[in-house]
Parts: C-alpha cells; sequence; structure tokens
C-alpha cells in the first residue's frame, strides 16, 4: 500500500488480495438443506443469513462447518489477485476476512504472504456473531498492530469492508 498517511494496513482477502474458488451457491444449498431438516424455511436467504439462521435454530456449528468446509477449499484453488503485490512485508500488516480463518490461511500460504502479516482474523476468530460489518474483527486485527484505529488503513473490495472500516473508526480504501 503505497498511502503514507497511515502507519499500518489491514487488508480483507476475498477479493482483495486472492479469489477464493467457492461454489457459493452449493454452500447456500448445504445450509438450505441444515435449515430444512430443522423446520426452518431458508429461503430467500444469502449464506450470510442463512448462518444467522442456523445459528438461530440451534445449528450453527454444522452450519459453520459446511462453510469452513467450502472456503478452505477453495482457498487450496485460491487465484492470486494483483493486489497481493502490493503487500508489504511489514510488521504493521494484517488480514480482516469474513471468510473462517483457516481459509484466509491457507490462501496467504499457498501465495506466500502468511509471513507479511502479523495477524489473521477470520470470521471464526472471535465468539458468536461478531463478524464484518461488526467492528470487532476489524478492531481486533488493528490491535495486533500496536496501533490507534485512526493511524490504520482497511483496503477492501465490498460495501460490507467500508462499513466495517467506518464502525471500527479506521481509514478505508477500495481495492
Amino acid at each position: 500500500m503505497s498511502d503514507d498517511t497511515y502507519a499500518g494496513v489491514v487488508y480483507d482477502l476475498d477479493g482483495t488480495l486472492v479469489d477464493l474458488a467457492v461454489n457459493w451457491r452449493a454452500v447456500e444449498r448445504g445450509l438450505e438443506r441444515i435449515l430444512d431438516d430443522v423446520g426452518v424455511d431458508p429461503a430467500p436467504l444469502d449464506a450470510w443469513e442463512l448462518l444467522d439462521a442456523a445459528e438461530d435454530a440451534g445449528v450453527g456449528d454444522a452450519a459453520e462447518a459446511l462453510i469452513s468446509e467450502h472456503e478452505v477449499d477453495g482457498a487450496e484453488r485460491a487465484i492470486r489477485l494483483p493486489h497481493a503485490d502490493d503487500v508489504p512485508d511489514a510488521e504493521r500488516v494484517a488480514v480482516c476476512s469474513l471468510n473462517c480463518e483457516r481459509a484466509c490461511r491457507v490462501a496467504l500460504a499457498n501465495e506466500e504472504l502468511l509471513d507479511h502479516v502479523r495477524a489473521v482474523v477470520g470470521r471464526d476468530s472471535l465468539p458468536g456473531r461478531e463478524r464484518k460489518p461488526h467492528p470487532a474483527p476489524l478492531l481486533r486485527a488493528v490491535e495486533s498492530l500496536d496501533l490507534p484505529p485512526e493511524d490504520v488503513v482497511f483496503v477492501g473490495d465490498a460495501d460490507r469492508d467500508a462499513e466495517t472500516a467506518r464502525r471500527a473508526g479506521t481509514g478505508f480504501r477500495y481495492v
């Protein structure tokens, strides 16, 4: 990142540094089956709303396991994006993703980026529903950099990332 106005940078993963090869429609179908098995009508919800519904129905662990399995598989086949070449090898760099932490680590390791980041915070790194756009995951990543939020920029590819940065008090840049 060439923005010198920030002392640290936190990157989103999927769509920012790599493209995970996840078949999200297959994930949604699997989540719909989990919900259907416990009598919850899953339609019309996206994957993250389905995860919320599964947690509400008491089958969140099964839903999380299904999503994570697909993400880790997709991380093994991830495609490096051009912005990954800009990741500095510095101690003031972290990753904060809506993907599970294990998938993040697999993708970063496969692209030889894991040693470039101080912390990796995924969807499952914090308890409960504290996942983006909730500010807690980004704040955890910022905390690992030993910097205040206003001295960190969050680089992402989605409106959810921009909202997360706003809520956490960091700067934000779209890829």
